[in-house]
């Protein structure tokens, strides 16, 4: 069963909201600014809150990959679960991968399984599609997404329902509901790695750098937009691969927290120019090959490939195919995601590629 709700989640006369127990997840971004009220205190006031689970425990903790545990006994008698966090709009994001074990471990409870409802937001990194579905992860814990998927957490749900043949009630509250769309969906930063406008832009890449030995600037107000590393050494001119629209500055920076901190990283600061979209799972490849063929010191990490889930592109980092084969990869699988994608969208914009 599912359905598609266009009015907020204050306003549904479900009685499993209504009077029934009510057990919620939710990162900080569970605000509702006409009310001024966080998610859970909506059920608090009623009286029918069973549990609050909530990321991560302080805004801009260190730990920026903080996931949910769930176990079946945090839901035993609950009639509904509610879900309200903002998605980074990359498959990386550890609370909305929660999401999907969530919708596993309540498809595991059978009939007595609560229902569960999810509240939208609109895709801070907007509807652009980056990457391959890659390789199925471990266990096949979470289902073939693209790298940077264009979907909102919502559709992403709904993506997972006929995934899995999730049985539960399956319940979206509309991201253009009254009240919802007050604030973008970036003012409330989703972790400490993303803490700002554009953060998710550049985390369908950026990200990537997290499994090498670069920084890629974990530990200061501005993660994803610099990349570096003590070791590094910047030269004037470097012919280092850059997309139209976005400028390197060399650069060195002081990390406070994560790899290097406080060192002094030579690296740079990746500035985009208004107007472009970033490609920036592409650029970050290309830089990742060029520092591998022109750093010593540059190493991937044991779990670099894991994370990237696709063999093709891992082949082209460490010096394998060239860029134009690669390129031509990528747009079959991004128009394959696409359409996969479309089947599963609840607003009128659809998910596009970047062209070129």
């Amino acid at each position: 069963m599912f359905s598609f709700r266009t009015t907020s989640l204050a306003q549904q006369l479900d009685k499993s909201l209504q009077q029934g127990r009510v057990v919620c997840i939710c990162t900080p971004g569970a605000y509702d600014a006409s009310g001024g009220t966080y998610t859970w205190e909506l059920f608090a006031q009623r009286g029918n809150l069973q549990k609050s689970l909530t990321l991560p425990e302080g805004e801009f903790a260190v730990d920026s990959e903080q996931a949910f545990s769930f176990t079946r006994e945090n839901f035993a008698g609950a009639d509904a679960v509610v879900v309200d966090l903002q998605d980074a709009g990359s498959r990386y994001f550890a609370p909305t991968r929660s999401v999907f074990t969530l919708m596993r471990l309540l498809e595991s409870m059978g009939s007595g399984a609560p229902s569960l409802y999810i509240v939208d937001h609109l895709n801070p990194s907007g509807r652009i599609v980056e990457g391959s579905m890659g390789a199925v992860s471990k266990g096949g814990a979470f289902p073939k997404t693209c790298h940077r998927h264009g979907l909102t957490l919502g559709e992403l749900c709904l993506l997972y329902q006929n995934e899995i043949n999730f049985h539960p009630p399956l319940h979206v509250i509309s991201a253009l509901a009254e009240g919802a769309a007050q604030l973008l969906p970036w003012v409330i930063s989703l972790s400490a790695d993303l803490p700002g406008l554009f953060s998710c832009d550049m985390y369908s890449g950026g990200y990537l750098w997290r499994k090498t030995n670069f920084n890629p600037g974990l530990g200061t107000p501005r993660p994803y937009e610099y990349v570096g590393a003590p070791f590094l050494k910047v030269e004037p001119g470097e012919p280092i691969p850059v997309p139209e629209g976005v400028l390197l500055r060399p650069c060195t920076f002081v990390p406070g927290a994560g790899p290097y901190s406080g060192e002094r990283c030579n690296g740079y600061q990746i500035l985009l120019r208004p107007g472009f979209d970033y490609p920036s799972l592409s650029h970050t490849l290309q830089m990742m090959r060029y520092f591998r063929a022109h750093c010593p010191q540059f190493r991937l990490t044991a779990d670099f490939a894991a994370t990237l889930a696709d063999e093709t592109l891992l082949d082209f980092v460490e010096g394998g195919s060239d860029w134009p084969t690669v390129r031509e990869y990528l747009k079959v699988e991004e128009q394959k995601w696409i359409r996969k994608a479309r089947k599963f969208t609840l607003y009128e914009n659809n998910p596009y590629r970047i062209k070129g």
